[in-house]
């Protein structure tokens, strides 16, 4: 006997009345019934309504006695993983007139439905009709069954697509058409454009489409960590990578070598611009969807996290009117991020700001932003040598990979402009002894090079489920604390989970930094080609605070876990 066959059974049978339970269950008085009954004369209203406007019931409390007395589980839609496949399988109208939204496969023949009324016998069947699958359903609050469906079904108004095959993107999104011009409402449609929403509502930075043996896996990275959000029965598979295929304008027949695309969305009315990359591996191809919410930048400095000290050493640096400043850290460490809000600080009329990027990340409003395209022969090096013939007075290199975008940003520092760039090294002495190595004469890095800045970003423990606690002098010292810390019972506070956090125990990042100031004495250590350890001993001894050292402070501050610090610093 299936699932929904046993329910209709159930419904048949005379079951208990609710009220009388309640009163067994000691939830409500005898007292308290007969005068909620007496009310239901008067009123179309079902009696467990009635004693929750009343105050009498919560909604849960109700649940939990209508799960047990129809036999089925209760479930809290907030709390619940829903798939989005599952989902989208039943039309919103539908789904509204039965107050049902299906929320997960149990298996390849059953489909678990969150339902306000489990008693609908002609809902259950219908649904089985509909989806080909066996219904089993649970019992929800009509508000979370109907927050639900809005969610997933206002995706198809609220996704549009605009497929670009040009590397820049056009500013007007009001181009951008709506995705039920373009394509049907064809499940594997609104299943992407769902996982594309989700993500977005999720502050993601990036979507993974995973091919297993069994199943596409969907990850994604939510303040630099990945997460597993759903998988997609691996019938599906093809359609949804060939969809994703599709959107950004890649050859769907190619599946041998790695490809890349653009797609631009506007996702319930934030233009969202989206960077694709498939790669093959043995269960089919990778893709994955890197989301730059063109309106999401922080373009103050006092929101990323930096400290009184740091900031000012910092600001102090790129408020000269030439010079170069570099800021390091691994990919993803949020150093483009930084760049951009000093350039907002920067921005006036009177200044002509251009940069040359690899993507154009984010539009900045006065400032002229070049995208380097290899293919037509605009590298780094060239787009910087065009920059310095037109008259710029600050120069922003998205990245400095080579010798000669190394060579032609220090000269530029060096003949009055103020050049901010990037540079993949660990620390910020290291930067120094990295261009020595690329073929730059460390007399010309010292001289040029004003300030240089290494960052990582970490995640902030959320507000709303962090504990306090006590660690261990052992723990304290493993993480390098200072020894004054020891024996004075410190505390500290770590990740628990919560509803809020997505049970993550973090909810937003912020930076740490470590601001070296090019000093005389770091001039002459550099000339001197000495190695970045020497170069860090004089910088800490000037006032430098390390990775390391400001994580610390955070950490006993209560803005980040110990266990953050170790998982991003060496």
């Amino acid at each position: 006997m299936n699932p929904s066959e046993l329910t209709t059974r159930q419904t048949r049978q005379k079951l208990q009345p609710i009220g009388e339970i309640l009163v067994t269950k000691n939830l409500i008085t005898r007292e308290q019934l007969d005068t909620v009954l007496e009310k239901q004369k008067d009123t179309p209203k079902r009696l467990g309504e009635i004693l929750i406007e009343d105050g009498i019931l919560t909604q849960d409390q109700l649940n939990l006695v209508l799960a047990e007395r129809l036999g089925v589980e209760s479930i809290a839609l907030d709390e619940f993983e829903i798939d989005l496949l599952a989902a989208t399988m039943v039309p919103e109208k539908l789904a509204r007139r039965y107050g049902a939204v299906p929320i997960k496969f149990l298996n390849e023949n059953t489909l678990l439905v969150a339902m306000v009324d489990p008693t609908n016998v002609f809902a259950i069947d219908d649904l089985r009709m509909m989806t080909g699958y066996d219904i089993k359903p649970a019992i929800s609050s009509a508000e979370d069954v109907f927050n639900q469906i809005s969610k997933i079904h206002r995706l198809g108004d609220s996704v549009a697509e605009d497929v670009e095959a040009e590397a820049a993107f056009a500013a007007d999104t009001s181009m951008d058409a709506d995705i039920r011009d373009v394509a049907s409402e064809a499940p594997i449609v609104k299943l992407v454009n769902g996982v594309i929403s989700q993500g977005v509502d999720d502050g993601a930075s990036d979507l993974h489409f995973e091919p297993q043996e069994k199943e596409l896996v969907i990850r994604f990275r939510i303040d630099g960590v990945l997460h597993e959000a759903m998988s997609v029965p691996k019938r599906m598979q093809a359609g949804v990578l060939s969809r994703i295929k599709v959107m950004a304008d890649i050859d769907i027949a190619e599946r041998r070598i790695p490809q890349d695309g653009r797609i631009g969305l506007t996702v319930g009315g934030k233009p969202i611009d989206i960077r694709v990359a498939s790669m093959p591996t043995v269960y089919g191809e990778k893709i994955v969807l890197r989301l730059l919410d063109r309106g999401s930048i922080m373009l103050n400095l006092s929101d990323l996290g930096f400290s009184e000290r740091a900031l000012k050493r910092f600001e102090m640096s790129f408020r000269k009117p030439y010079g170069a400043i570099l800021v390091t850290g691994p990919t993803g460490s949020g150093k483009s991020t930084t760049l951009y809000a000093a350039l907002n600080v920067l921005n006036s009329k009177e200044k002509n700001i251009i940069t040359v990027e690899d993507p154009v990340e984010y539009r900045l409003a006065g400032i002229n932003q070049t995208q380097i395209n290899p293919k037509a022969g605009l590298t780094f090096a060239s787009g910087l040598r065009a920059i310095l013939r037109s008259d710029p007075d600050i120069v922003m290199v998205g990245e400095i990979r080579d010798k000669e975008t190394a060579q032609i940003a220090i000269e530029a520092a060096l003949t009055g402009h103020l050049v901010l760039s990037t540079l993949h090294t660990n620390d910020a002495p290291g930067a120094l002894t990295r261009l020595t190595e690329m073929g730059i004469e460390p007399f010309l890095t010292a001289s040029a090079i004003e300030c240089i800045m290494a960052q990582r970003l970490v995640r902030k423990l959320c507000t709303n489920c962090k504990e306090p606690y006590q660690p261990t002098d052992e723990a304290l010292r493993q993480n390098g604390f200072p020894q004054e810390i020891m024996g004075k019972n410190a505390t500290l506070y770590r990740s628990v989970g919560c509803p809020r956090c997505n049970n993550t125990g973090y909810k937003g990042r912020l930076g740490i930094y470590e601001v070296m100031l090019v000093s005389e004495a770091i001039e002459r250590l550099t000339v001197e080609r000495k190695s970045a350890d020497e170069i860090s001993r004089v910088a800490q001894a000037e006032g430098m605070l390390s990775l390391r050292e400001d994580g610390i402070d955070k950490v006993l501050k209560g803005i980040t876990s110990m266990e953050e610090i170790a998982r991003v610093i060496i």
